[in-house]
C-alpha cells in the first residue's frame, strides 16, 4: 500500500480476509485501496464490513463519508461525518467536510455553524473563506460574510484565484455584473485558470447570450475536460434549441463523469419522450427523481409518458403529486434548469 502497489496489496488483504473474515484492518485497508482506485461501490462494501466489526473506530466512518462525498452523494455523507465529529469534536477534517456537505444540502445555517469555528486555523485558506462567506450570506449573517470577504481580499493579494473566488461569491449573491467583472479580470490574468470560463458561461447563460455561453463552456472543457457541469450546461442549451442529437451527446458525457446530475437525466428523459422511447425515458426519470424527489417537473413528465402508455391510473397519481409539489417550494432540479440557483462544481474539490 505505501508503495502504491494496489493490485498486490489487494491480493494480500483478500488472502487475509479469506483466512480471517473478522479482520477489521484487512477490510478497512481494502476499502482504502478501492477508494484510491475510485471503485466506490467496492470501497463502501469493505468499509461497511469494517464498520460492522468495529463501530467504535471513527476513521472507518470518516472514510465512508469520504466515499459518499467523492461520489457526489453529499446528503448521505452527512451522517458519517457527524458521527465522527461527535466522537472527535476537534477533527478539523470532519468539520470542514460536513460543512461543505451542509452547503450542498442547502443547510446554510448548519454550514455556517460548522465552518465558523475553523476560522482560527483556516482564515488563510482562500477556499474556506469563500465557502464561509457564501454560507453566512445565505442566512443573513452579513457581519461574518463581510469579514470573510475582507479577509479573502487580504489573503488573495490581487491574484487570479482571488478574482475567481470573488466572482463566484457575487454569483451566489445574484450580482452578475460584479461577478463578470471579477471573472474577466481573473481570465485576463490566467486564461487557463480552472473554472473561470465555466463561471463566465453561467453569467452569459443567465443573460440569454447563448452563443457566448457556449463558447465559454467549451473553453473550460479545453482546460479541464472532466468537469461534468460544462457538458450538462451545453446539453441544456442544445435541448432548449431543439438540437436533440447534440443535447443527448452532452448529457451522456456529463453523466459519464458524474451520475448525480439530475438535470442531465431529466434532459435525456425529455429527448427519449420526444423520440417515443418511453421505457428509456422512465428509467432516466427514475434516476432524476432519486436525486431530487421533490421535482414537480420530473413527476409531470412521468405523468405525460404514463398517459401516452395508457397507464391512466398511474398518470393521475403523478399529476396529483405535481399539484402538491407546485404548492410547495420549487425543487432543486427546477432551479438548476432555470439557472436561478448557482451551481459551484468546484466545491467538492476544496477539501482533499
Amino acid at each position: 500500500m505505501h508503495r502504491g502497489q494496489w493490485a498486490e496489496a489487494e491480493k494480500k488483504f483478500l488472502e487475509i480476509v479469506a483466512m480471517a473474515p473478522g479482520d477489521v484492518g484487512a477490510h478497512a485497508n481494502l476499502g482504502v485501496i478501492y477508494m484510491r482506485q475510485q471503485k466506490w461501490k467496492r470501497a463502501l462494501d469493505e468499509l461497511h464490513a469494517a464498520e460492522k466489526l468495529a463501530p467504535q473506530i471513527p476513521g472507518i466512518r470518516l472514510d465512508i463519508g469520504l466515499v459518499y462525498y467523492r461520489e457526489g452523494e453529499y446528503h448521505k455523507a452527512i451522517a458519517p461525518f457527524e458521527s465522527v465529529l461527535r466522537d472527535q469534536p476537534d477533527s478539523e477534517q470532519a468539520r470542514h467536510l460536513v460543512g461543505l456537505c451542509y452547503m450542498f444540502d442547502e443547510r446554510y445555517a448548519d454550514a455556517t455553524a460548522a465552518l465558523e469555528p475553523l476560522w482560527p486555523s483556516l482564515n488563510g485558506d482562500l477556499s474556506y473563506l469563500y465557502v464561509l462567506a457564501v454560507a453566512a450570506g445565505n442566512v443573513d449573517r452579513h457581519d461574518l460574510e463581510e469579514k470573510s470577504l475582507a479577509r479573502l481580499l487580504e489573503v488573495g493579494q490581487n491574484s487570479p484565484a482571488l478574482h475567481l473566488l470573488l466572482g463566484k461569491a457575487y454569483l451566489n449573491r445574484g450580482d452578475d455584473d460584479k461577478a463578470l467583472a471579477e471573472l474577466e479580470q481573473a481570465a485576463q490574468a490566467d486564461a487557463k485558470l480552472p473554472m473561470v470560463h465555466y463561471n463566465i458561461g453561467i453569467i452569459y447563460k443567465r443573460k440569454r447570450d447563448l452563443d457566448k455561453a457556449k463558447e465559454e463552456f467549451l473553453k473550460d472543457i479545453a482546460v479541464e475536460p472532466d468537469v461534468a457541469y460544462n457538458y450538462d450546461e451545453l446539453g441544456t442549451m442544445c435541448l432548449a434549441s431543439e438540437q436533440n442529437v447534440e443535447a443527448r451527446r452532452y448529457f451522456e458525457q456529463a453523466l459519464h463523469r458524474n451520475s448525480q446530475i439530475g438535470t442531465s437525466w431529466y434532459g435525456l428523459a425529455k429527448i427519449d419522450k420526444a423520440e417515443k422511447h418511453y421505457a428509456e425515458a422512465l428509467k432516466a426519470l427514475d434516476s432524476a427523481g432519486a436525486i431530487d424527489p421533490k421535482s414537480a417537473s420530473v413527476h409531470y413528465l412521468r405523468a405525460q409518458i404514463l398517459t401516452q402508455l395508457g397507464r391512466k391510473a398511474e398518470a393521475l397519481t403523478e399529476f396529483a403529486t405535481v399539484r402538491r409539489l407546485q404548492s410547495e417550494t420549487a425543487g432543486k432540479l427546477e432551479r438548476d434548469i432555470s439557472g436561478g440557483k448557482y451551481r459551484d462544481p468546484q466545491l467538492p474539490t476544496e477539501v482533499k
